[in-house]
C-alpha cells in the first residue's frame, strides 16, 4: 500500500493543477490547449514578460486539416494546425534533425515528419514515433474577434523540444524493472517507464562502454564519437534514478527465478525484463577475414577504428551492396585514394527499391567516382607483409589492391544467452511477441532487431525489420505496457531512410515487390515510386527529393488504410489529400 501511494503521489506531483481536476480545453481566459491549463492567475514568468502573445492569423486563413508554419516572436515560428474543427499549436521543427513539420503528413491525431517520419502528437506535441526523443513545445491557442491569437514561452520557443514530464524514483517502490540492450530501444524504454510513472528500480545494462547514443550516423560520419551521440547525459540518468551498466552483457536468464546474470557477476532479480540486444555483425566465410584491417561496422567503436586508419594513399574496399556498406563508401571515396565496392547482384538496393531505382544509384555512385564491381564477389583476403590485408581475390580470379576492407554483409541476433531459458528462440535467433512485445514467458518483453513481432501495416503478421525508427517505437511500446497502466497494442509501421552524396532516400511499408509505378523523375533523383504486391496493393512507398510523400504513405497506414494501384489511375497523389482528420483524439 505504502509503495503504490509513494507511486500515485508523484504522478500526482508531475501533473499541473488542472490535470488532477481533470479539465480540459478552454481555460479562464479563453485559450484552448492541448495540456489542460489551470483556473490559477498567471504566472510570475508571465507577468515578467518571458510569454510571447500574439495574433497570428484569422480564423478564415486556416482550413480544415491543413497545418501553417506561421511567423512568432523574434524569428521563430509556430506550427497552427487545424484538424476535425480543432485549433492547435505546437513547435514547428522535428525535434531530431530539425526537419520543417509544415511539409510532412497530418492525419489520425498526429503530424508526421517528411523526412524521417517522426510522430508528434498535435494536441499535446508529444512524440509517438520515431526517431528522436524530444517532444515539442504545446502553446495556447484562442479565438478573438475572428483572429487566432496563440501565447507561448519565450524558453519553448527558442528550444522547440522538451522533454515529457519524468517521475523519479522511489525509494518504498521496491519493483525492479531490467532492460537489456543499450541501444536505440533500450535507450527509449528506460525514459518511457519513468514517463508512465514507474517509480520502481530501472537497471540498463549496456554492452558498450558508451551510454545509448544515435547509432544511424556511425556509417555516414566515421570520425563521429561516442560522446557527441549519446542521447542524454550520464546526469539526466542520475537524475532519474536510472542505474546504467556499462560495458556488460547479460549471459543467463532463469525465468523462474525471474534473475539476469551479468557478465561482471552481478545477479538482478527482476519483476520485469525487457530485451533488445540488437544484432552483430558478421563476416562471411571468406579466407583471410580475419586479417588485420578488416571490419564490420556496427557501433562507434568500429567506425572510430576505421577513421584512424584512413588516409589519402589507402584503397579501401567495400564488400556487400548493403546500406552500410554504401554509406560508407560515400562516407569515404573523398577521404582515400580509390574506393570499390563489391556486389553480388547486378545493382545495389534492388530488393529494398526496384531495379529502376537501384540502377540510377549505381550510376550516382559511378558519377561519384566509387568504382562499383557487381555480379562479383570476394573468394580470398590476401596478407601483407604486415599481416594486415594487401588484396583481394574476386570470384573470378581477379586481384585489386586493397589496404582496408570493410565488410556490409550481414548480421545475427544477440540471443545466444537465452539458451536454457524458458523463452522460445526461432532457428534464426529471433523471438516472437505478442501484441504488447511480451515473449511466450509472462514479464519478458522483446523488442528492436531479435523481435518477430507483429507489424500493423501487413495486417499485424509477424516479422523481423532491423529498423532504427522501430526499434525506438519498440521501446516505447514495451516500456508503455511494463508500466501496466494504459496497454497499449503494437500498431507498427515501418519507415527507413538513408542519404547518398546528399541525395535522401525515404522508404515507408513493408515487403516484397512484384511490379512499381514511379511518379517524377528516376534520372534527376526526384520521384515518388509506389511498390505493389501481386494483388495491385500499394505495400511500400519510396522517395527521393519529393517529400512527404513516403510519411503520406505511413501515415495511410498508421490509419489502417489500404492503397490499390486502381486508387492512382487518375491521379497518383490524390489519395494525400483523403488522409482526413482524425475520428477520435488520442492520448500518448
Amino acid at each position: 500500500m505504502i509503495r503504490r501511494f509513494c507511486q500515485i503521489n508523484r504522478i500526482l506531483r508531475a501533473q499541473p493543477i488542472s490535470r488532477r481536476l481533470n479539465i480540459r480545453c478552454l481555460s479562464s481566459d479563453g485559450y484552448t490547449t492541448s495540456r489542460p491549463q489551470s483556473y490559477e492567475p498567471k504566472s510570475c514568468d508571465e507577468m515578467d514578460g518571458n510569454f510571447v502573445e500574439e495574433t497570428v492569423c484569422r480564423v478564415t486563413d486556416i482550413q480544415d486539416n491543413e497545418m501553417k508554419a506561421l511567423p512568432f516572436g523574434e524569428d521563430n515560428k509556430i506550427l497552427l494546425i487545424k484538424e476535425n474543427g480543432e485549433l492547435s499549436a505546437i513547435g514547428d521543427k522535428c525535434s531530431h534533425y530539425g526537419a520543417p513539420l509544415v511539409g510532412g503528413a497530418l492525419g489520425n491525431g498526429v503530424v508526421r515528419c517528411p523526412w524521417h517520419g517522426a510522430c508528434f502528437n498535435t494536441k499535446t506535441g508529444d512524440i509517438e514515433d520515431f526517431p528522436g526523443l524530444d517532444s515539442l513545445p504545446c502553446y495556447k491557442v484562442k479565438i478573438q474577434n475572428g483572429e487566432i491569437r496563440v501565447r507561448a514561452k519565450k524558453s519553448d520557443l527558442e528550444k522547440n523540444k522538451r522533454i515529457k514530464t519524468m517521475v523519479k524514483k522511489c525509494e518504498s517502490d521496491e519493483r525492479t524493472f531490467v532492460v537489456v540492450g543499450g541501444g536505440p530501444s533500450g535507450g527509449v524504454a528506460v525514459e518511457t517507464l519513468r514517463q508512465e510513472g514507474f517509480t520502481g528500480r530501472i537497471v540498463l545494462i549496456c554492452k558498450e562502454n558508451v551510454l545509448p547514443y544515435d547509432r544511424i550516423k556511425i556509417s555516414k560520419a566515421l570520425d563521429t564519437t561516442g560522446d557527441k551521440l549519446q542521447f542524454r547525459q550520464a546526469a539526466f540518468y542520475e537524475e532519474y534514478g536510472i542505474e546504467v551498466m556499462l560495458g556488460v552483457e547479460a549471459t543467463k536468464l532463469n525465468t523462474s527465478e525471474k534473475t539476469v546474470q551479468c557478465s561482471n557477476g552481478y545477479s538482478i532479480k527482476y519483476d520485469k525484463i525487457y530485451i533488445a540486444t540488437g544484432s552483430r555483425a558478421v563476416k562471411p566465410p571468406i579466407k583471410g577475414a580475419d586479417l588485420g584491417n578488416v571490419f564490420t561496422i556496427r557501433n562507434v567503436t568500429d567506425s572510430n577504428a576505421i577513421y584512424k586508419l584512413i588516409n589519402k594513399e589507402m584503397n579501401v574496399v567495400c564488400l556487400g551492396a548493403s546500406f552500410i556498406a554504401l554509406e560508407a563508401a560515400a562516407a569515404l571515396v573523398n577521404k582515400v585514394k580509390k574506393v570499390t565496392l563489391i556486389g553480388r547482384e547486378e545493382m545495389p538496393l534492388k530488393q529494398s527499391f526496384g531495379p529502376e531505382i537501384g540502377s540510377r544509384v549505381l550510376q550516382l555512385f559511378e558519377e561519384q567516382n566509387v568504382h562499383m564491381l557487381m555480379n562479383s564477389g570476394i573468394q580470398e583476403c590476401i596478407a601483407g607483409s604486415d599481416g594486415n590485408v594487401n588484396s583481394v581475390m574476386l570470384k573470378d580470379g581477379s586481384i585489386i589492391p586493397c589496404d582496408l576492407l570493410i565488410m556490409g554483409t550481414g548480421t545475427r541476433f544477440y540471443t545466444e544467452f537465452l539458451k536454457g531459458s524458458d523463452v522460445a528462440v526461432n532457428t534464426n535467433g529471433s523471438i516472437d511477441t505478442d501484441m504488447y512485445l511480451m515473449s511466450n514467458v509472462p514479464d519478458v518483453y522483446v523488442g528492436g532487431d531479435i523481435a518477430n513481432a507483429p507489424v500493423f501495416s501487413i495486417a499485424n503478421q509477424r516479422a523481423t525489420i532491423g529498423h532504427y525508427q522501430l526499434a525506438q517505437y519498440h521501446g516505447r511500446m514495451a516500456a508503455i505496457n511494463m508500466a501496466g497502466c494504459n496497454r497499449q497494442e503494437l500498431k507498427a509501421v515501418p519507415f527507413f531512410w538513408t542519404m547518398l552524396f546528399g541525395k535522401g532516400f525515404r522508404y515507408a511499408g513493408y515487403g516484397t515487390a512484384v511490379s512499381h509505378q514511379h511518379e517524377g523523375s528516376i534520372k534527376d533523383l526526384q520521384f515518388v515510386t509506389y511498390n505493389f504486391d501481386d494483388h495491385g496493393n500499394v505495400i511500400s512507398v519510396v522517395n527521393c527529393a519529393k517529400d512527404p510523400g513516403s510519411a503520406h504513405f505511413a501515415t495511410l497506414q498508421s490509419m489502417g488504410r489500404r492503397l490499390h494501384k486502381n486508387d492512382l489511375k487518375d491521379d497518383a497523389f490524390a489519395w494525400t489529400k483523403t488522409l482526413g482528420p482524425a475520428k477520435e483524439q488520442r492520448s500518448c
